[in-house]
């Protein structure tokens, strides 16, 4: 299955409890449609001392959220935008493009 964003990209969170968030995609879980976007749904993990730090504590760190949840920002205009995909006539591959202004993203 092919997803609207990948890494790397500038999303916005639609909706849930991280609404109108802005961040950009750290990593993509294809098995369960899941992304990390840095700064949003941040979680507190508790760091067991070891070797490398020894001293642990606290973190804060992003956890996932659903992909149907996140909408692509055009990197052009600046604005939140749904993603197609048409045959780039330069290249001859299938290419992500903005809706909104009809541009190729990648």
């Amino acid at each position: 299955m092919k997803f609207h964003i990948k890494k790397g990209d500038k999303v916005a969170v639609i909706t849930g409890n991280h609404n109108a968030k802005e961040g950009v995609v750290l990593k993509v879980d294809r098995e369960k449609q899941r992304a990390f976007v840095e700064g949003v749904n941040l979680v507190t993990k508790h760091i067991k001392p070891t070797a490398e730090k020894p001293e642990g504590g606290v973190e804060k760190k992003e956890a996932s959220i659903h992909i149907s949840n996140l909408m692509l920002i055009d990197p052009k205009s600046g604005e939140k935008t749904k993603v197609g995909r048409k045959i780039d006539e330069a290249t001859g591959k299938l290419k992500r493009y903005s809706k909104k202004t009809g541009e190729f993203i990648d």
